[in-house]
């Protein structure tokens, strides 16, 4: 199976560095929705089958023109959430984003028992974000599709292929950061693992797209 995890476009937290991570959230910035208005053109190569969104509103707005474009409807998974701040929600200073990002880095690497103050550590992320990634896999296994999509977030789609890609590690996640619209493609299977293909750091547009004064914590670019 071929997966897409594809990043949000850019929302008003992006752009002033704020931790935000509570359903329903911002929606795009003008710029987001220029990214996601080019996201149909860029995956027009992909044949995909199903494609899943998280319950903050960022995604479903970005995943809205692929969807119209390709006729497929968006499945709204809780699970595609971003990696929730708890007692950091809300906060853009240095220290908040170093403990935020630290806990993905962690749980990259393997210690999941590490926990965002105030919210969930290893074991409950990957447990809620492998079931939702399981059931848009088995939509599209369902429906005889070799490739499925997900749009999610920065933090999330990070700690997540540092953790379960064969070829990624925390180091890698460290070093590489994710731009809004930023599309990682993976090839595998729940069963035998994943591979991660290729990471996009530009937005599907083009670097005309990129907003490099945002400090953008989750993505990240602080």
């Amino acid at each position: 199976m071929r997966l897409l995890l594809i990043r949000h476009g850019q929302t008003p937290d992006n752009v002033e560095g704020v931790l935000g991570t509570v359903a329903p959230g911002v929606g795009l910035t003008d710029l987001g929705r220029r990214q996601a208005d080019a996201l149909p053109a860029a995956l027009a190569d992909e044949s995909i089958g199903a494609l899943a969104v998280s319950t903050l509103v960022r995604t479903q707005l970005t995943a809205a023109p692929l969807a119209a474009a390709t006729g497929l409807t968006r499945t709204v998974l809780d699970g595609l959430r971003e990696v929730r701040a708890g007692d950091l929600e809300g906060r853009n200073d240095v220290e908040a984003v170093t403990d935020y990002v630290g806990c993905v880095f962690a749980w990259a690497a393997g210690d999941l028992g590490v926990r965002v103050p105030g919210s969930e550590d290893g074991h409950e992320f990957f447990g809620r974000y492998d079931a939702a990634l399981a059931e848009l896999l088995t939509t599209g296994e369902r429906g005889g599709h070799g490739t499925v999509a997900a749009v999610s977030h920065g933090a999330a789609i990070r700690a997540w292929v540092g953790a379960r890609a064969v070829n990624a590690d925390d180091e890698f996640i460290r070093h590489h950061l994710l731009e809004n619209t930023g599309v990682v493609t993976l090839e595998g299977t729940i069963d035998r693992g994943w591979r991660l293909q290729t990471w996009q750091g530009l937005p599907v547009g083009g670097a005309e797209l990129l907003d490099v004064d945002a400090p953008d914590p989750t993505g990240e670019r602080y």
